[in-house]
């Protein structure tokens, strides 16, 4: 079946509403909590709850499924990635339940983000440490069975968690925490955990100040001793030597699923950022009279107008990888392969539009009177989080030539 690139109405509906929060809620904030890190933007996030999450008004024509998430990933980007990482949802937490969890925990854990009314609380996922970054096989945080309360006994430090304050420390929200229950194993010992906030033995040690995304709470996290009852674990523990065993383990390869997930939402949200600049850009460039002549030779282009069309042919190749891997979750297919190839795109692409875009525009670009160089700022982390540039086209080359990890590192 060919993919259709057309959006359907549903989603151009979606891509309108989105556009609109974005331009009227997110901007106006962009400057405020870039420079306020770690302050919570509490007229985004009570917008959001209140209003935000429900969406655009509910129409016949259909969606476009995961295609729609990317959609407004990247809407919502445009106006601000840091707010977007701010709001609150399950967000990484939330993708390690789809991904690993039973249907009773993805019922239990992911009900009260669907409840009307409350207050706002988050979702993360605790997988990074200060000795294991982008392989997650690495990790050595620990997880204990302790047979006399059927319970596992959570012991390390998790590093880099996003919307891990809020997650751990707001009534009602959850981290999902990657520990070992075998070393010996290796990644078969690894598993997923739901720890819910303020969970006794879950301390929330500070947050990173960081070159962009300032408005995203970015957060290290230490477990002592921190007890999680049995129901809490995603998957199976068959893998290991000790404790009850149970079937249909997803175990480390379900945790990974996480990713094929997320990287798609990552891409399209570089996209997002990218997409700032440019637009940016090409109106500042009107308005100084130069107008990109996109029908024009090559040979006849001015520098300027061949940088231009360059950041946009980047901008939609990566737009495109980011949709094909989000029309094959919807289709049910692997999407390993595509979902690293976009992330890496996008990565890549709006590293180099945001810098570009600030070079363009000289002394004014660099200059804090504009968000250009807040949108290079916080264009970076997209080439770093959810896997760095370098795993992913890795993962990339190790799925077109079939080769396992061990032959290709």
């Amino acid at each position: 079946m060919p993919i259709d690139f057309e959006l359907s109405p549903g989603s151009q509906i979606s891509q309108k509403h989105y556009h609109a929060i974005a331009a009227e809620q997110m901007r106006p904030l962009s400057r405020k909590y870039d420079l306020a890190e770690h302050q919570l933007p509490t007229e985004w996030v009570d917008f959001w709850w209140n209003e935000g999450r429900k969406g655009p008004e509910k129409t016949s024509a259909s969606n476009d499924g995961f295609v729609t998430v990317c959609l407004q990933a990247e809407e919502l980007c445009w106006g601000d990635a840091g707010l977007y990482l701010r709001m609150p949802t399950p967000a990484l937490g939330g993708s390690a339940v789809s991904a690993a969890g039973t249907k009773e925990q993805k019922t239990k854990f992911m009900s009260a983000f669907r409840a009307e009314g409350g207050h706002p609380i988050w979702g993360a996922m605790a997988i990074t440490e200060p000795q294991a970054g982008s392989d997650s096989a690495a990790i050595e945080t620990t997880a204990d069975w302790d047979p006399d309360t059927e319970e596992w006994i959570l012991n390390g430090t998790k590093i880099f968690c996003t919307a891990g304050e809020g997650a751990s420390t707001v009534d009602g929200g959850f981290v999902v925490v990657w520990a070992t229950i075998d070393k010996e194993a290796g990644r078969g010992g690894i598993k997923s955990f739901v720890v819910m906030a303020n969970t006794p033995g879950m301390e929330l040690i500070g947050c990173e100040k960081k070159l962009g995304i300032r408005a995203s709470d970015t957060a290290t996290l230490r477990f002592d001793n921190c007890r999680v009852p049995n129901e809490n674990l995603l998957g199976s523990s068959e893998v290991r030597k000790k404790g009850p065993t149970k079937t249909g383990d997803k175990g480390f390869k379900g945790a990974m699923a996480t990713f094929d997930a997320s990287r798609p939402i990552v891409a399209a949200m570089a996209t997002g950022v990218g997409r700032a600049a440019l637009d940016f850009l090409k109106e500042e460039l009107e308005r100084g009279g130069i107008i990109v002549r996109y029908d024009a030779p090559p040979r006849d282009l001015t520098a300027i107008e061949r940088d231009v069309i360059e950041m946009e042919a980047e901008l939609r190749a990566a737009r495109l990888l980011t949709w094909r891997a989000a029309w094959m979750m919807n289709k049910g297919k692997p999407n390993n392969l595509e979902a690293s190839m976009a992330k890496a795109k996008a990565g890549l692409a709006v590293t180099k539009i945001t810098q570009k875009a600030v070079q363009i525009l000289g002394p004014i670009g660099y200059s804090k009177k504009l968000l250009v160089e807040k949108w290079m700022r916080d264009a970076k982390i997209n080439d770093i989080y959810e896997g760095t540039q370098q795993i992913n086209q890795l993962i990339v080359a190790r799925r077109i030539l079939n080769y396992p990890s061990a032959m290709l590192r």
